[in-house]
């Protein structure tokens, strides 16, 4: 009877056991899940924390909720003028709706990454299709991903029960010869503007050194009048000493003119200067003043 009974206790600790084990669960904080009942979902999303089901006829199924990353492979894609880009990119999802997750993919990651990634090469094959080669080049590539992001979550939350949170280019690079092409093209328009820098800068050049030349003729018919003004100011000045000199021995004046008239005349070797003994020179000699020394 001891046995009996201890087996019979045994026996319902285990099954009570089994019934917990099978019964509760926990759902984790980077988690959310769906409940089933032969397959079809009877509970959406879930959340985290300890939840009960019916053990046998109930099942669970967990997502992880964590953004992941798609790296995708390179893709070439064509521009608007028809120019082949190559594109690296990788995409940042997260599944939002469980439910519509697991009737898309069945909970499969990589049956959701397979039916992810073309729409994420369709969309940039649009993307890059309506674009030519210079607004690729020119434009940040956050803003070039913003319009393809936003549609394409806008889709797979319908689709597939996830967000697109973000596309992001690693690198564009090009083929050969479409390098080359854009390298001549680039350097054509450079050598354009410098061309083009380089006549604005001998024109402002010419301009200033015209300004220039027109303020120095300017000033030095300033300076020219100013100095024909001081030198006849000077000259006046000059006369007027001159004749008030002049005036208080108008007879010795006389006299040291014709002196100054004789020296002009003898500046250079063998002049001779003949002179009536009867003229002024000789007279003034003989006068009282000459004689005084005065």
């Amino acid at each position: 009877m001891i046995n009996n009974r201890s087996l019979l206790i045994v026996g319902g600790l285990a099954a009570v056991a089994w019934l917990a084990s099978n019964s509760l669960y926990v759902i984790d904080e980077t988690e959310r899940a769906v409940k089933l009942r032969f397959g079809e979902v009877v509970e959406e999303n879930i959340q985290p924390g300890l939840h009960f089901k019916i053990p046998i006829t109930q099942t669970i199924r967990k997502f992880d909720t964590r953004v992941l990353t798609l790296d995708t492979d390179a893709s070439r894609y064509l521009t608007l003028e028809q120019k082949a880009v190559i594109v690296d990119s990788y995409v940042k999802w997260q599944v939002v709706n469980p439910t519509r997750y697991y009737e898309a993919t069945a909970g499969d990651e990589l049956q959701a990454v397979r039916l992810i990634q073309p729409r994420v090469d369709e969309s940039l094959r649009n993307e890059f299709g309506r674009l030519n080669l210079s607004q690729i080049i020119s434009e940040q590539r956050d803003e070039l991903m913003t319009g393809p992001t936003e549609e394409l979550n806008d889709l797979m939350r319908d689709e597939l029960g996830v967000a697109i949170l973000d596309i992001r280019v690693k690198r564009i690079d090009l083929p050969e010869d479409v390098s080359s092409a854009v390298y001549d093209r680039m350097r054509s328009e450079r050598e354009r503007e410098a061309r083009e820098w380089r006549a604005q800068g001998q024109e402002e050049s010419e301009r200033i050194r015209a300004n220039a030349d027109r303020r120095r003729q300017v000033l030095l018919a300033q300076a020219n009048e100013r100095s024909e003004t001081l030198r006849g100011e000077g000259d006046a000045e000059a006369a007027a000493i001159y004749s008030e000199a002049y005036g208080k021995d108008e007879e010795f004046f006389s006299f040291w003119r014709s002196l100054d008239a004789y020296r002009s005349s003898f500046e250079g070797d063998g002049n001779m200067l003949v002179l009536d003994p009867s003229s002024d020179f000789f007279q003034y000699l003989k006068s009282p003043n000459a004689q005084a020394g005065e």
